[in-house]
């Protein structure tokens, strides 16, 4: 076998992994958000469908397939048909320049858990492929001819694009800290507990803030705030096309976990040496331990997103643009500056 088709069966068989994956995760998301709201509201939550409810995820899912597609006689169905995919597909495919663990090294080759988690530039990457996702949520309120829906379409364009502006500005400071867009090199920088939270806390809290609004979820949920535009950009969807929109929902909650993890939090870093627990650089029994490490991250923070959600109300739509553009934009160039005073006195 050449050394070409090896890497395209290599990269087709890591993407069948981290897509199922990925699938999987947002079932247990979507579970995980039922159990938590019914917690913090004094509930029970899910607990027909199979053990405490675990399957129910799956029954919806189930439930989704077999519902009849409607298309409005006025909306444009190509786009229609279109909007649900770009959402999922671009929520989906910024999983392949993550890096999952280190390496794993046998006979004196290196194998990195992930498609293509050593690019050097899958920090833009993923800021470019999430840039995309606006698109999905834009198109569907317009596609739709309906009025209500294109009032969430173009609130998610102005929110998203506005959060956008902050959110790159503030990760410029990870970027001048680490000295490369590779998201290897900057968790690698990060050894020794030397997380980027403890050198970037402006930073991260201006990323923190704006994923909420890139990801749509409260307290910035306005594309689909239900008291005034009825269901927001999906109000028009039915069947599986509606739950496309909540996978990529879920899917982008965890790549911002992700992302979050990596960045600012040692991402796949072990918090104590691996001599501790006598494993070896390289080694399988550490490439597992490190991705454990990160899921747990991934896990906390999604629980965080889920946290915020049921605790907090949501904004009203002016609130949310004047925070973007009045609060967060400022700070965001305050701590470029700051960060490259930093980086030239002390590089």
């Amino acid at each position: 076998m050449d050394n070409l088709t090896w890497t395209l069966v290599e990269a087709s068989v890591k993407a069948f992994v981290i897509l199922n994956i990925v699938l999987l995760g947002a079932a247990a998301s979507v579970y995980a958000e039922r159990k938590i709201a019914a917690f913090i509201q004094d509930r029970i939550g899910p607990n027909r469908v199979g053990p405490f409810g675990l399957l129910q995820p799956f029954a919806d899912v189930f439930k989704l397939f077999f519902k009849e597609d409607i298309v409005p006689r006025a909306a444009d169905s190509f786009f229609h048909r279109l909007a649900p995919i770009i959402s999922l597909g671009v929520a989906i495919s910024v999983y392949a320049v993550i890096p999952f663990a280190h390496y794993i090294e046998i006979d004196g080759t290196r194998y990195y858990l992930g498609i293509a988690p050593n690019v050097n530039i899958g920090f833009l990457f993923i800021l470019a492929m999430t840039s995309v996702g606006v698109y999905g949520i834009t198109l569907a309120g317009w596609s739709s001819n309906n009025k209500y829906s294109l009032l969430g379409g173009l609130r998610s364009s102005a929110q998203m694009i506005s959060y956008e502006l902050s959110m790159g500005l503030s990760l410029i400071g990870v970027v001048l800290v680490a000295g490369s867009f590779s998201l290897n090199d900057i968790v690698l920088k990060q050894s020794g507990f030397m997380w980027n939270i403890f050198l970037q806390p402006l930073g991260f809290i201006i990323f923190l803030v704006s994923s909420f609004a890139e990801t749509n979820r409260a307290p910035f949920d306005l594309p689909e705030a239900e008291p005034e535009l009825v269901g927001g950009f999906n109000t028009e969807y039915s069947g599986m096309k509606f739950g496309m929109f909540f996978l990529a929902e879920y899917a982008n909650m965890a790549t911002a976990a992700a992302f979050i993890s990596l960045l600012y939090f040692g991402g796949w870093q072990l918090p104590f040496p691996a001599e501790w627990l006598g494993l070896q650089e390289g080694s399988i029994g550490l490439a597992i331990a490190q991705f454990l490490v990160f899921l747990i991250k991934i896990a906390f923070f999604v629980f965080f997103f889920i946290w915020v959600r049921w605790s907090i109300p949501r904004f009203r739509y002016d609130q949310l643009m004047r925070l973007g553009w009045k609060v967060l934009l400022p700070l965001s160039i305050l701590n470029v500056i700051l960060t490259s005073i930093g980086v030239l006195i002390f590089k």
